[in-house]
């Protein structure tokens, strides 16, 4: 079926003009001169227009009077976008605040609007799209991408998740090993048993041993007790060897006995134990070169490399970067009960353009601070910055005074911004940042409290 727009404009003659631009392009339209005329449409009965693109200015209610009416009624995302003829950003901001999805100054080009008109039914599939995997998900924990990549990658993991082979996950820092990992069992055999984590990386050779295999009471100076390992604690399970390419090359030995027979010793012991685990193993390392190198056995990357997935990096899959930002508006809200936030183009594009080094985990830290700086709202470029540097922004004086901007106002925006940076080149000690700034401590401390007032009103 078509896609329903309602247009909303007392003029007739821009009606026209978008009405034949849209049937062009597939949509089914309608159309409205009133506001009255669009609130009846929305509460007529039925789903309603899939989307309202609606003039600000019209007779009776006006554009903002029908998008209260209607946030009254919702919860959700208002499908509106809002047409005006008058530039000052108060009123589109007034807009967006009361739900609009986006809004087109007049005059316009018609692709303006079809490229408004088609960004938001991009994003309303996304949503969609995110909402179903969410929905046929036992946890928010979930693979997400389309990209031809990571297709390769469900079809691998469908195919070795019902078998007991081990698996060698690869690929950067933050790319989602461990989320591998975790979907491997889920939908293994051993799905009923526990997933045993352990990171290798972040044990020393004298506890990873124990750790993995357990000790005897008396084993070494503090074994107080018999200790069951991880590989013990997950028999009849998963055990998620994390990092594998930091064991000492003594740990990796022991290490290949297990996966050769099954079965171990705990330290101080001599009881052979078996396990029925299945081993899902990760590294960050390139681990033939780390044979060469004579820091890894071969006999033992064999053992773990029976399937093998390399998780590509997120650079390597921006298109993806579009359903994962969507994924995590809607895990990291601003508040309970609160919507997920909206993400403006302009932040979108700031997004595409990272080259993330730090991957997906990257990516959502950055979605989850923007969520917190932008306090649920619509997120804007400002809110995307990453670590150790502040976004930056071209201060263009004329627009400020177009959108209306009082010289007041626009100091005080500047003097927020110059304060955060120093703040955050000074690692948070106000003092320091007051040296930076010029200013004593006393004073540093009364305008951050100043600034943080003004960015909560």
């Amino acid at each position: 079926m078509a896609q329903h727009i309602l247009i909303a404009d007392d003029t007739a003659a821009i009606r026209e003009v978008l009405r034949e631009a849209l049937t062009d392009e597939g949509y089914e339209v309608s159309e409205a001169s009133t506001g009255e005329e669009v609130l009846a449409v929305f509460n007529g009965g039925g789903s309603g227009p899939d989307l309202a693109l609606m003039d600000i200015r019209m007779p009776g209610k006006d554009g903002l009077d029908v998008l209260r009416s209607l946030r009254a009624s919702r919860e959700s995302e208002l499908p509106v976008i809002v047409m005006t003829a008058f530039g000052s950003a108060s009123t589109a901001i007034e807009a967006m605040k009361l739900g609009a999805f986006d809004y087109i100054a007049k005059p316009f080009e018609l692709e303006e609007v079809t490229v408004a008109v088609g960004r938001f039914f991009e994003r309303q599939d996304l949503s969609d799209r995110v909402v179903r995997l969410i929905a046929e998900s036992t946890r928010d924990e979930i693979l997400i991408g389309d990209s031809l990549a990571m297709q390769a990658i469900y079809k691998t993991v469908g195919r070795v998740a019902r078998s007991d082979a081990t698996v060698l996950v690869s690929g950067e820092t933050g790319t989602g090993k461990e989320l591998v990992a975790t979907v491997l069992h889920r939908n293994s055999t051993y799905s009923s048993g526990p997933l045993i984590k352990v990171n290798c990386a972040a044990l020393p050779e004298t506890l990873l041993e124990s750790e993995l295999f357990g000790h005897e009471k008396g084993a070494f100076t503090g074994a107080v007790a018999q200790r069951k390992g991880r590989f013990e604690l997950a028999n009849k399970g998963t055990i998620f060897l994390d990092e594998v390419g930091e064991m000492t090359l003594a740990t990796q030995k022991k290490l290949l006995r297990v996966l050769q027979e099954r079965e171990f010793e705990r330290v101080g012991g001599t009881n052979s134990i078996k396990v029925d685990t299945r081993v899902v193993a990760a590294t960050n390392k390139d681990l033939p070169r780390e044979i060469e190198a004579g820091n890894f056995r071969e006999d033992l990357y064999y053992r773990l490399n029976v399937i093998a997935i390399d998780l590509p990096p997120l650079r390597d899959r921006s298109g993806d970067i579009p359903l994962l930002v969507e994924h995590f508006l809607h895990k990291h809200r601003y508040g309970r009960g609160s919507g997920p936030a909206r993400i403006s183009q302009e932040a979108m594009n700031r997004l595409l353009s990272h080259d993330w080094p730090g991957n997906v985990r990257e990516l959502e830290n950055t979605v989850e601070r923007a969520v917190i700086m932008a306090r649920g709202g619509i997120i804007a470029e400002e809110h995307i910055t990453f670590p150790g540097q502040e976004a930056r922004r071209t201060v263009d004086v004329t627009q400020a005074i177009a959108d209306g901007a009082t010289l007041d106002a626009f100091l005080r925006d500047m003097e927020s911004r110059f304060l955060r940076e120093a703040l955050r080149q000074a690692g948070g000690n106000e003092s320091v940042a007051a040296n930076l700034s010029g200013l004593d401590a006393k004073e540093m401390r009364q305008r951050l409290r100043r600034s943080e007032a003004d960015d909560l009103n």
